[in-house]
Order: structure tokens, then sequence, then C-alpha cells
């Protein structure tokens, strides 16, 4: 609430994790403070989180180096020659955010960076930008067949599954699931709603230019006056503002030096996740790729991703004579500064997480949850709506899916054996419909929560003011929640085919899209389609 009130973030969390502390502490503001400071420590020393902040720095570093170099500059330059309006650039940038599947981090660090020159030129607002790198984030990744989502899902799913053998076992019911944890995962992604629906969105704004909510004013500002940010905006990666309005180098460097920095990232990358995941480090090839990615380290691999990009750019700038060293260094570190902020948000975002998590936030919502004695036909919804609240209030997907899934899978396959007599078939629907609303229910806590790291980097890498990120992208990211929430209604009153739910829920994130997009005209006295700005 201080966020949304203040929009200042910092102060916003650190009372936030404060206060957690206050309740853990008994209520001794002494020892609170003690071990809010605690918290911070064994956050910022924490293996993977320490990979991410060091990830974040040296991605800063590349950005400094790419951005003083003129390369992307030379980049905008040549697809400012096929991208000529705003709706063709945002229409590039969401294909471009689909394309990167593999990961969301990757997907923010590619597309925010790509796209941000040609956005900028094109009179697309920062806070449009953002959202479409945040959509294409999280909700891709979740989806697609090899990412490194996809591992973990599988193994939440797998702990589940051996929760009901177990409770085969002991004579509590009287059979489990027949199916792998992979095949559960794929059979429950036609009822992964709400992914489905947050992108499908991106494609019906970005082609339709109509708007709705804080969104319509910030497109109809830059379309007007050409401001891509709001007056006193503070971007979460102030890239202007530290590394100046265009290139510093002696001379410009071809555009082939982004485009060749990014394949090494990419690449690396996913050898990376390969390497981290496979039984053998030295071997790393012989181990499947698939095998290796459900064990990968995400935050090493990115690490290494964004060393290596960062080493290929140096020496490109270096052997190009467009810097001296000592030139390279200055702008290194110049691009470190740019992550500074957003760093000490994500430390915050990490440490509030570890106040919800010691004060209970998440059980609490669980188990009244589970209390209700709902219907089985109802959990999908109310695991939904369990998820969603979980995700947002903690700003992480993962941590949700390791809160709910152990619950949710049991609570909806035991259920359904005891309501429609033993009726495997049905139980399997009931139970991949759950891991769908799971999954769905966490991904937009994540996307639209003001604490979540793929939030903040969207922010980040958008270089967009990250309250004016969340304001614009939260009554977006509902909309495709509330579609979803009707569709899980649907199926609790018998319509249980995806065949017949997916293109319901699209038809009507379609209506509800026109109709508020024609409400919040009325009501701003704005037209609901913003103009296509085209380049002259």
């Amino acid at each position: 609430a201080l966020c949304m009130a203040t929009g200042q973030v910092l102060p916003g969390l650190f009372l936030g994790i404060w206060v957690g502390a206050l309740m853990y502490s008994a209520y001794n503001p002494a020892i609170a403070t003690y071990n809010v400071l605690d918290w911070y420590v064994k956050n910022a020393t924490d293996p993977w989180n320490a990979g991410i902040l060091l990830f974040d720095f040296v991605i800063g570093a590349w950005v400094g180096l790419l951005y003083a170099s003129g390369t992307i500059h030379a980049l905008a330059n040549v697809l400012l020659r096929g991208v000529k309006t705003s709706r063709r650039a945002g229409l590039m940038s969401t294909i471009l955010g689909t394309i990167v599947f593999f990961d969301d981090y990757t997907n923010t660090v590619i597309v925010g960076n790509v796209a941000r020159p040609v956005t900028d030129r094109l009179r697309v607002s920062r806070e449009l930008l953002s959202y479409i790198v945040d959509s294409t984030a999280a909700p891709v990744a979740g989806l697609l067949f090899i990412s490194t989502w996809i591992g973990f899902e599988v193994s939440q799913i797998n702990g589940a599954l051996t929760s009901l053998q177990k409770a085969v076992a002991d004579g509590k019911i009287p059979v489990a699931p027949d199916l792998s944890a992979y095949s559960m995962w794929l059979s429950a992604l036609p009822y992964h709603f709400y992914s489905l629906l947050a992108v499908t969105l991106v494609y019906i704004v970005v082609l339709t230019r109509r708007h709705f909510g804080p969104m319509l004013k910030a497109e109809w500002r830059a379309y007007k006056e050409g401001k891509v940010l709001r007056d006193g905006a503070s971007p979460l990666m102030p890239t202007e503002e530290v590394l100046g309005a265009g290139p510093a180098s002696r001379k410009q460097v071809s555009h082939w030096l982004f485009i060749v920095s990014v394949l090494v990232l990419l690449g690396m990358a996913l050898i990376g996740m390969w390497a981290t995941g496979a039984e053998e480090l030295e071997r790393f090839w012989e181990t499947p790729f698939m095998d290796a990615l459900s064990n990968a380290d995400s935050s090493k691999a990115l690490l290494l991703a964004s060393f290596s990009a960062y080493m290929v750019t140096l020496a490109w700038i270096l052997a190009d004579r467009a810097m001296s060293l000592a030139e390279a260094i200055k702008w290194t570190i110049r691009g470190m500064y740019l992550m500074v902020y957003a760093n000490a948000i994500l430390l915050h975002a990490w440490t509030i997480k570890t106040a919800t998590d010691l004060v209970g936030t998440a059980d609490f919502v669980v188990h009244s949850a589970l209390a209700a004695g709902v219907p089985v036909v109802l959990v999908p919804l109310v695991i939904f709506l369990a998820s969603m609240f979980i995700a947002y209030t903690t700003g992480t997907s993962w941590g949700t899916f390791g809160i709910m899934m152990p619950m949710a899978v049991p609570m909806a396959w035991t259920l359904a054996l005891s309501q429609f007599n033993g009726n495997v078939d049905i139980a399997y629907t009931m139970t991949f419909a759950t891991i769908g609303a799971v999954f769905g229910g966490a991904i937009y806590g994540d996307h639209v929560s003001p604490i979540s790291d793929t939030t903040i980097m969207s922010s980040m890498f958008s270089a967009c003011d990250h309250i004016d990120h969340v304001n614009t992208q939260l009554p977006y990211g509902t909309l495709a929640a509330f579609t979803s929430i009707l569709l899980y209604v649907l199926f609790a009153l018998g319509v249980a085919s995806p065949i017949i739910l997916i293109p319901v829920g699209i038809v009507l994130l379609i209506i509800f899209h026109y109709l508020l997009s024609e409400l919040y005209a009325k009501k701003t006295g704005l037209p609901p389609i913003v103009p296509d700005y085209k380049a002259s």
C-alpha cells in the first residue's frame, strides 16, 4: 500500500519487512531490527540470490558498453528500416518475447534491451514496453516444453505423486495416478488458463492499440508529446541519465556486435543450464539436455552467459579501437551503476518473502481453503484464488508452486475419488485442472506483484519507472485472471473440455477488453484507440 501511495518502493518494502519481523519477534522492536538485518545478510549471501545480483551487475556492465559503443543505436537504425510504426514496434517486441521462451530472466534482458531503442523512437511508452516484456516472460516460460521452468514444475508434481503413492500404501486411498509427472504436466497444460490468456491479451492490445486504465494515458502521452516516460518518473535502469543521450565511443560500432553478443548470451545460457544440471560438469554433454534442464542452476547459468557476452563485447570494442581500455572500464562501471537501485529492490523483495514465510502467510491461506470443505468441482477455482493471493503477497511463483502443489494434487485426487465413487477418469480431469490452476494462479501473482523479481527485472530492462509499470500492468493481468476465474466457474458447472473452454475464454477476453476500453474512454475523455505513430 505504501509503494502505491508514495510511489517509493524501498521505504514501503523496508517497513513491510520490519513489521513482519516485529510480529515474528513477539513485538520487540530491538529484536525485530536485528532480525531484519540478519535476513538481509542471509538473502544477499544465499548462493542463488548472490548469482542473480552478480548477473544483474554484469548485465549492467554489458549494457553500458553496448550503449556507449553505439551498437544499440546502430541496431535501432537497421530495425527502423523495416519497423516504421508504433504498432509494428509493439508487435516486434511481442514476437521476440514469445521466441525467447526458455528462460524468463533471459527474456527480459534481451527483449527489453533490443526493443527499447526502437520503441522509444516510435513513441511506444516505456509502460507498454515493460508490459510486453513482463507478459512474454513468465507466462511464456511456464507454457513451453523446453524451459528452465519445466524442470521445477515437473519436480513439484512428482513430489505430490509420491505423496499419493504413499497414501495408497497406507490404505488411505484405493489408487494413485498411473502417469509420470511429465505426462501430468502435459495433460494439465490446456487448463493453464491464465498464461494462455495473458499472452493472448498482449497480442490483442498490441494489434488493436486499444487501452484502458493508466496505460491509455501513458500511450496518449507518448503519442502526443513523444514522452516515453512521464515527467518525474524514476526509471529502474536510468540509462540515459547515467550513460548520456548517445554513443560515447570514437566511432559507432557495427550493429553486428549487439547481435553476436546476444547470440553468445543465448548460447551460453543454454550451455550453462546444461552444464549446471548435468551429472558431471566435465562431461556435461553426456547427460541428455532435458534431464539436465530439470536440475539446472539458472542463477549460475545466467551469470556465465552474461559474463561471456560482456567479454565478447569488450574484446570487440578494443579490437575495433572504438575505445581505450580505460574508457571501456569507465563505461563498465557506469553500466554496473544502472543496477544498484534494481538490486536493492530485489534484495528487499527476497527479504519480505522471508518475513511472510516466518509469520505463516501462505500456510494460513492454504489451511483456510482446506477447512472450507469445498466440493471437488470447485477445487481448481479455490486453488487458483489461493495461488493468486500467495504469489502476489510473496512475489514468487516458484515459491507458490512449492507451497500449493503438495496440497493441491492430493486434495483434488482424493476428493474426486471419494465424491465420484472411485471414478478414476473424473479424478484425472479434476487433478489436471487443479495443477493448471496452481501454475496459473502463481504466475498471475508473480506477474503483477510489485515485489516479484520478474516484475522488477521487466521494469529494469525496459528502463521504466517500477510503480508506473505495476500500475499500468495490473489492470491487464487482472483482466486475464478474471477471465480465467470465469473458465474455472464453467468447469465447476460441468464444462470440462479445454477445447470448449479456451475458445470461450479468448472470446470473453476480446469482449471484456473492448468494453473496458470504451468505458474508460468515456471516463477520461480520451479516445480508446491510440493512433499508430509513423516514423518520418
